[in-house]
C-alpha cells in the first residue's frame, strides 16, 4: 500500500491535498484496493455543497457500490470529469486521479496525517 506523506485522509478512505485554498479529493490506495475493479462512478456537478463525512457520489467495481464521503465540507469548485469515461483510472493511479476540488473548506479537524492513516488501515487489515 501507499500513503504520500503530503496527503491527508479519511477514516472513509478518501484523500485530501490542499493546493493552496482548494482541496483535492480521491480515494486511497487501500479503498481501490478493497474496491477492486473499479466500472463506474457517480460525480456530483460543480457549485454544490458537501459535508464532511456525508457522500458526493459513488464508486461501484465489481464487487460493491461504495459511496465517496466529502474529507471537508465547502463548495465544489471542478469536478473530474474524465473519470465518467475511465473509471478505472482509480484502480491504476489513486493519487493521481482527483475526483473533486472543494473551495471554502471548513471541517478539517477528523483529518489524518500519512502514519495515522496507515496505522488504521493496519487494524482494518
Amino acid at each position: 500500500m501507499n500513503f504520500p506523506s503530503e496527503l491527508k485522509y479519511t477514516k472513509d478512505h478518501e484523500w485530501l491535498k490542499m493546493e493552496g485554498d482548494v482541496a483535492v479529493v480521491g480515494i486511497t490506495d487501500f479503498a481501490q484496493h478493497s474496491l477492486g475493479d473499479v466500472v463506474f462512478i457517480t460525480l456530483p456537478q460543480e457549485g454544490d455543497e458537501v459535508t464532511a463525512g456525508e457522500s458526493f457520489g459513488d464508486v461501484e467495481s465489481v464487487k460493491a457500490v461504495s459511496d465517496v464521503m466529502s474529507p471537508v465540507s465547502g463548495t465544489i469548485s471542478a469536478v473530474n470529469r474524465d473519470l465518467e469515461d475511465a473509471p478505472e483510472n482509480l484502480n491504476s493511479d489513486p493519487y493521481g486521479s482527483w475526483i473533486i476540488r472543494i473551495e471554502g473548506i471548513t471541517g478539517t479537524e477528523d483529518l489524518m496525517d500519512a502514519a495515522a492513516y496507515e496505522a488504521f488501515c493496519a487494524e482494518e487489515g
